[in-house]
């Protein structure tokens, strides 16, 4: 039955990031699982580390099998990395990476479950499904219990009205929409500067930070969440405590909300929408222009500004191996052609490319010489860089970067590389929307 027990999890293959469990071995969404079985079986024939076999008996979660219910029959799919071994290898780590939304949501709603003092979480999407009812349901018990609960979502990325969390108001729970949308004459102007960082603090002692979102749709997605135990939690409450505070200004001082925060190895970044500022966008390009050996970066949406494209190739000019990795089709299509437009060029310039193939490919994270880390909100665009208020963790943890590398290997191990001839003799039509749609790269 184990025959892979052993093996290295970097090699299971493509499409296992769509397989989910809750409880003993319960999927969140079967019609996603029903959707994606014949990737599964063709998964099945062509890896030998990935068998499928029907079963009759249940499965316990932390077995390493993974139920997979299809209807008249079930089938099992046995992937360490998902259960048993992902747990034991991370256990009792105070900085653990997690990439599969189904595992880092239960450990979220676990750490909430243990909260004893207060909570605070801020989010940029928080959706009325499955999740967005579990952690609803989970914080209004908190609250209940008297635990200070304060959740700001932005109101761009919120698919739930204030009456959704009507209960949780009802027993003292504080809930905040940053910046409501204004339909005036300049509408993009007032709307389009977002609050789109996602961290949660618990007690000061348990923080998250990263890529994810609250929503059931992107059970699929690959993502980057990092859980962090510590008195780096004191940090991030004061960050949140400012963000309470900002959510219904438009016109503040800048330069307290994105002041460098250090703390032992790590340095908390954050933006404020400016285009002069950009402090995380000056951060990677002193990162990329500090390194000697590699850049690994991950993110959804590739569309890097002049500074960032031309401190890349001069990277790859002094011999560094710099290496982007995004989804072969994001969840947003119009930045998924015109990235295309930069993708030749930079590869002539030495960049190379993975797309990753499984879904949509939703991690934030760079990582430099094996040395120096960057994971959090942003992406790699215009958007993120000068509209967005973003944040992002900094440091050189050698625990943290162990499970980074990790990570980057198992996403690259599920990627293709970039097709030089292909794009090269893409259809004309292609062609002409990126250029129809290049005067307009700033606002994606």
């Amino acid at each position: 039955m184990h025959e892979t027990q052993g093996r290295n999890p970097s090699h299971i293959i493509i499409g296992l990031e769509n397989l989910y469990y809750q409880g003993k071995g319960k999927f969140y969404r079967n019609a996603v699982i029903s959707k994606n079985m014949e990737l599964l079986r063709s998964s099945s024939e062509s890896n030998p580390d990935f068998k499928l076999q029907a079963i009759d008996t249940n499965c316990e979660q932390g077995t390493g099998n993974c139920e997979l219910g299809t209807g008249n029959c079930e089938l099992r799919a046995y992937y360490p990395y998902l259960c048993k071994k992902q747990a034991m290898d991370l256990a009792g780590l105070p900085y653990r990476l997690f990439n599969i939304p189904a595992q880092y949501y239960d450990t979220m709603l676990e750490d909430i479950s243990r909260a004893r003092k207060y909570i605070y979480f801020e989010v940029y999407k928080f959706y009325n499904d499955e999740i967005g009812d579990r952690f609803r349901e989970a914080l209004t018990r908190k609250a209940k219990e008297g635990v200070e609960v304060k959740l700001l979502i932005d109101s761009w990325g919120a698919a739930v009205a204030e009456t959704y969390f009507q209960k949780l108001i009802d027993v003292g729970g504080e809930v905040r929409f940053f910046t409501k949308i204004k339909f005036v004459v300049d509408f993009f102007t007032k709307n389009h500067r977002r609050n789109h960082r996602k961290i949660l603090v618990i007690d000061d002692v348990v923080s998250w930070i990263g890529s994810a979102n609250i929503t059931a749709y992107s059970l699929s997605w690959r993502e980057l969440m990092l859980r962090l135990e510590g008195d780096l939690a004191v940090s991030f409450k004061k960050v949140f405590n400012l963000d309470f505070k900002l959510y219904n200004k438009y016109f503040f001082e800048k330069n307290s909300y994105i002041r460098l925060i250090r703390h032992g190895d790590y340095e908390i970044v954050r933006d404020v929408p400016s285009i002069a500022k950009k402090r995380i966008s000056r951060k990677f390009l002193q990162m990329i222009k500090n390194a000697d050996r590699q850049i690994l970066i991950e993110t959804p949406y590739f569309l890097p500004g002049h500074f960032l494209r031309k401190a890349l190739m001069d990277a790859c000019k002094r011999g560094v191996d710099v290496t982007v990795i995004v989804p072969r089709h994001s969840d947003v299509m119009l930045i998924d052609i015109l990235r295309n437009h930069y993708l030749g060029p930079l590869h002539q310039e030495g960049l190379k490319f993975c797309y990753y193939l499984p879904a949509n490919l939703h991690s934030k994270a760079m990582l430099v010489d094996n040395e120096i880390f960057a994971i959090g909100s942003p992406n790699f665009d215009y958007r993120s860089f000068r509209y967005m208020h973003e944040i992002v963790l900094v440091g050189w943890e050698e625990t943290i970067i162990r499970q980074l590398s990790r990570h980057i290997e198992e996403t690259i191990s599920q990627s293709e590389p970039f097709n030089f001839e292909i794009w090269l003799h893409r259809p004309r039509f292609q062609k002409f929307i990126e250029w129809l749609l290049l005067p307009f790269r700033h606002f994606f």
